[in-house]
């Protein structure tokens, strides 16, 4: 869900119209798989704005979004250091990228985009112009190689680690090892919004629960929970890379025979009910998903939900609380929040 410029130093950024000229299927196999190159499609805006261009390009067919924000990297790094940051002198740009397959369908896709940013445009009062998307060409190969630098073994829980795959390391009696390799999908696990429910499943996952993942990515909620003692997991997303990079996850892991992966938009793909739903994905998409709730969350069940900047949680509060809906927990980390948020009847 988050990125801090692992591309700067991959393929030739260009405007939007050559892109759609030159637009079709550049994709090649090497031992045996495909590697598809991509349109990396970036925008700069405001805090205000961010989510709002985030969700034009998801509507434009993007899986997730990267957000580059100074102030996050900034508050980030201090808190590695152990200090405190230096608080904003002024209002800085936040970049929010996505990336979408240079297919036949890439076109189409961009036009999409350039419409649905006007119309934001138009109801929210900004400036099109100011945030006019810029194309980089990014190899999948590419990304594959260069990313690892930046993913290595980390703590996030009190049990849970994440293992890159490529690295080794020596457990302790306790820890519950994810080895993840999530390829072009989304979720290393050491991202706040990620780590926030990481932790949170240690304290919410009980043995026997049924949990659904909404936007899996890397699979990397669905095999915690799976580790920590669901009986069964069903872990969708909307892109199918996505599904099938979790689905690698999964058998790496060794907890096929408790998680079920798939293709879904939110919930129309999941059948039955569950104690908890995890829902790592944006503040919009989690204002669609309560609609869906009442058929798909066990009554006393619960919903974590991720991925809401600081600016959009109250208003994410008041439409749980509108779909009567009790929100148990508030988690804030480096300007993102996570809730758990409960169902009505019994625990």
């Amino acid at each position: 869900m988050h990125g801090a410029g692992l591309y700067d130093m991959i393929g030739k950024q260009t405007d939007v119209g050559k892109l759609e000229n030159d637009a079709g299927w550049l994709g090649s196999v090497r031992k045996g798989r495909i590697f598809l190159d991509w349109a990396e499609i970036s925008l700069q805006t405001s805090h205000a704005e961010m989510e709002l261009i985030a969700q034009a390009l998801i509507d434009a067919g993007a899986a997730g979004v990267v957000y580059e924000d100074p102030e996050e990297e900034r508050r980030y790094l201090a808190q590695a250091e152990g200090r405190e940051a230096a608080p904003p002198q002024a209002e800085e740009p936040v970049v929010v990228k996505a990336y979408l397959p240079e297919d036949e369908d890439l076109a189409a896709r961009l036009a999409k985009l350039r419409e649905g940013i006007a119309r934001l445009a138009r109801a929210d009062g900004f400036d099109a112009a100011a945030c006019a998307p810029l194309v980089r060409h990014v190899s999948d190969a590419d990304w594959e190689n260069n990313w690892k630098a930046y993913f290595h073994t980390q703590r996030v829980g009190e049990r849970i680690v994440i293992q890159p795959t490529w690295e080794t390391y020596a457990a302790q009696p306790e820890d519950i090892v994810l080895r993840l390799d999530p390829e072009s999908a989304f979720g290393t696990g050491t991202h706040p919004t990620t780590a926030m429910c990481l932790r949170a499943l240690e304290t919410l996952v009980r043995p026997g629960m049924r949990v659904f993942d909404v936007g899996t990515g890397s699979g990397v909620l669905a095999i915690a929970a799976a580790k920590l003692g669901a009986r069964e997991v069903v872990a969708m997303d909307y892109a199918r890379p996505a599904a099938a990079v979790a689905a690698k996850n999964v058998r790496e892991n060794g907890v096929e025979d408790v998680v079920q992966t798939g293709v879904s938009d939110l919930l129309q793909g999941f059948s039955g009910q569950a104690d908890l739903i995890a829902a790592n994905i944006i503040a919009d998409i989690i204002l669609r998903l309560f609609d869906e709730l009442a058929d798909h969350l066990a009554p006393g069940g619960r919903l974590l939900a991720s991925g809401i900047i600081d600016e959009r949680l109250a208003e994410v509060e008041a439409a749980a609380a509108a779909h009567g809906l009790a929100i148990e927990q508030v988690m804030e980390d480096a300007g993102w929040a996570a809730l758990v948020i409960r169902a009505g009847g019994n625990v």
